[in-house]
């Protein structure tokens, strides 16, 4: 596909203004339902790409997930290569391209294990690994024989029998008591238990024994040993070096520290024939995704400084000469200030390339080898790109996304900044919906800062009437409002029923400088929430169409704790709407899975009560009821019970004061939920929810 033609299907895809009168609202089942299209992993040689491709439903058992298989360079539309319900995750080619291994928990498995696929062979995958803790995160040994993966094991375990020993015994006892002797306790909807993340290596076959390469070290006995948390689970991101004989990875040693100071990630390297582990870093910067650079002369990582009492750094890209010298660290995107999600190398190893948080984009980047000059890519499309990996024949291959379209799997010929679809999963469905592109314009706050907002407009939008203003506030706070696809919060259906959208990247979003993502430091709500104001404000004065005497706001987790500060200092609004929000700052402290960074950000502990602690909390202010200043906007407040980032008592402490002040609200409490509305139903009805409550004080 040449570029115009490339060109002429986004705007096909992406509807302008005045889009044709049979195009419709998008609806919860459009969004729902839309394929869901993940990350692509080029094969060795540079000619196919393996993706997994998932089926939603509304009931979780009508769900399926699969790979898929296509060639980079278009020739042929994907094709299917499982047929199964059960996801699959992780997949990784074998060095000589004719295998791809991949976790997967299939009927008659306890746990996740890993498969592997043999292309030329054809038929289903076959089973690899027999572990009673299963197996994630596969990675082939250079010379293909062997596999590297992550399984999450009991302390002290020598070996699977132990492992299983250990688990029988904690089944058979008689109490359901968990017992804890340090910070943390518990991660976003799980408690933590007593097993950790450990490396495995196993020969790449059926039956063969694996091998625990943390089993018996004094590394894997510390107290504080742990991997990276993730969302789901703990994690050990780890890379082959190039001849095989031993593995880099990355895991912290202080995370029960983590209720009085930061844990930093460290990177270490360990000898595939076994040994003690050897410490690469030592110091208050964390590292992640070690990945070897093709000539194996170098390794990459992401990086982002530590120690200095900020809460929020930029990562960036680094490089370590291989054998190992940690003075020689070279960062390689020092001359860019934004924050770095992805980075692959060149198969000549002379180019590193990264995407980065730019703005509303996730955008593409490129450095040399040594550093110096990055440069930025100014490609055919723009939206977010995910997952860049470099494909060879001087192509990448990445998904792409906008907030009109869900991702799907793109090639990209960086130096002709060409983006080209190489699927189209989705195409069919969204030509029938109307949803208008996004606009953006900036102003100067009252504080000197430049302030980018994005303005969506509602399907068969007509400029000739006067359309409600709907401020959503996003979480974070690191993260920023983007030209992307999203579920949870859909810009286009939040807007769907006749709402005009203002997304407002306030100070604190990573998108831009490192500065203005530390801004937040010493003023979480205040700041924020005055430059939402001023950016409403603007939208107002900007746009005819927007008629200012009916504005709402909502947000969920920092969004949500914005809209209870808006609650507490200002009745612009006819309505707001809080999911997952705290509104006592002291017992969100208390409560949650994270303390630290929360105590570095309000300017010190609770007991000091320093300004913030007194100043920016919503409870303190319900005083403002009386006033009429505050805590007087009709509200609609939603939690998920399983939530321990945002625990569910700072809702009902949020509900008890509003009921107390006979403020008009309604509270929705999701059992099964954690901190994001996720199950289908659950979902559906959140959005139905939303937009009754917007139209009973908009409307």
């Amino acid at each position: 596909m040449n570029l115009r033609h490339f060109c002429l299907l986004i705007l096909a895809a992406t509807p302008m203004l005045g889009a044709d009168a049979a195009m419709r609202a998008i609806t919860h089942e459009d969004v729902f339902l839309m394929k869901r299209v993940g990350a692509p992993i080029p094969s060795p040689d540079g000619k196919w790409a393996v993706f997994s491709v998932t089926l939603p439903a509304y009931e979780a058992k009508d769900q399926s997930a699969d790979l898929w298989l296509v060639p980079i360079n278009g020739s042929e539309a994907p094709r299917q290569l499982t047929h199964t319900k059960a996801t699959e995750t992780g997949m990784a080619w074998s060095p000589d391209g004719a295998r791809v291994a991949f976790s997967s928990k299939r009927d008659g498995d306890d746990a996740a294990q890993l498969y592997v696929i043999d292309l030329g062979r054809g038929g289903e995958a076959e089973r690899v690994t027999s572990l009673s803790t299963g197996g994630r995160s596969p990675k082939w040994s250079p010379d293909g024989t062997k596999l590297m993966f992550v399984s999450e094991v009991f302390p002290g375990a020598a070996d699977d029998d132990a492992n299983k020993q250990i688990a029988k015994a904690r089944k058979e006892r008689k109490y359901t008591a968990r017992v804890y002797d340090g910070f943390p306790i518990k991660y976003w909807d799980h408690w933590l238990e007593e097993k950790s993340a450990h490396l495995f290596v196993q020969e790449s076959k059926a039956g063969a024994r694996p091998r625990d390469l943390l089993a018996g070290t004094k590394l894997a006995a510390l107290p504080g040993f742990g991997g990276r948390p993730g969302e789901t689970g703990e994690d050990l991101p780890a890379a082959w070096a190039a001849d095989g004989r031993s593995i880099v990875f990355v895991a912290t040693t202080t995370r029960n520290r983590a209720a009085y100071a930061s844990v930093p990630v460290q990177l270490f390297e360990v000898a595939v024939g076994g040994g003690e582990p050897r410490a690469l870093t030592n110091d208050a910067d964390s590292y992640g995704d070690p990945e070897f650079r093709p000539d194996g002369k170098a390794l990459l990582v992401t990086v982002s400084k530590g120690g200095d009492g900020k809460t929020y750094r930029h990562s960036r890209v680094a490089s370590f000469p291989w054998p190992f010298e940690m003075a020689k660290r070279t960062v390689l995107s020092a001359q860019l200030d934004l924050a770095v999600t992805r980075f692959t190398a060149s198969a000549d190893s002379a180019t590193v390339y990264f995407t980065a948080e730019a703005g509303h984009e996730i955008k593409l980047f490129s450095v040399g080898n040594a550093g110096g000059e990055v440069r930025a890519h100014a490609l055919s499309a723009r939206g977010v790109l995910g997952g860049v990996t470099w494909a060879g024949g001087g192509n990448l291959v990445a998904t792409f996304d906008q907030a009109a379209k869900p991702p799907e799997v793109v090639r990209i010929d960086p130096l002709a900044s060409r983006v080209t679809a190489i699927s189209h999963f989705n195409d069919e469905r969204l030509v029938k919906l109307d949803r208008p592109a996004l606009e953006h314009f900036t102003f100067t706050s009252a504080g000197g800062r430049t302030i980018h907002n994005l303005l969506v407009r509602p399907a068969g939008f007509d400029a000739a009437k006067k359309y409600p203003l709907f401020v959503v506030i996003h979480g974070g706070p690191a993260p920023q409002f983007k030209d992307g696809w999203g579920i949870r919060w859909n810009y286009h259906l939040l807007a769907s029923p006749g709402y005009v959208l203002l997304l407002t990247n306030y100070k604190g979003s990573s998108g831009y400088s490192e500065e203005f993502g530390q801004a937040i430091q010493g003023d979480p709500l205040k700041g924020p929430a005055d430059e939402i104001n001023q950016a409403a404000d603007e939208a107002i004065k900007r746009y005819a169409f927007v008629d200012g005497s009916r504005q709402a706001a909502g947000g969920a987790s920092y969004g949500g704790h914005l809209a209870n500060w808006l609650q507490a200092t200002t009745t612009r609004y006819k309505c707001l709407i809080s999911h997952a929000g705290l509104v006592n700052l002291e017992t969100q402290w208390a409560t949650s899975d994270t303390v630290y960074s929360r105590e570095l950000s309000n300017g010190g502990p609770i007991w000091e009560q320093g300004p913030v602690w007194r100043e920016q909390n919503p409870v303190r202010l319900a005083g403002n009821h009386a006033k009429k200043t505050g805590w007087v906007t009709p509200v609609l407040v939603t939690v998920g019970e399983q939530d321990f980032r945002v625990p569910a008592n700072n809702v009902y402490e949020y509900w008890s004061y509003l009921q107390r002040l006979q403020v008009p609200s309604r509270l929705i409490s999701f059992p099964d939920e954690n901190h994001w509305v996720l199950k289908g139903e659950n979902s559906r009805f959140w959005f139905g929810e939303v937009h009754g409550w917007l139209a009973k004080w908009l409307k």
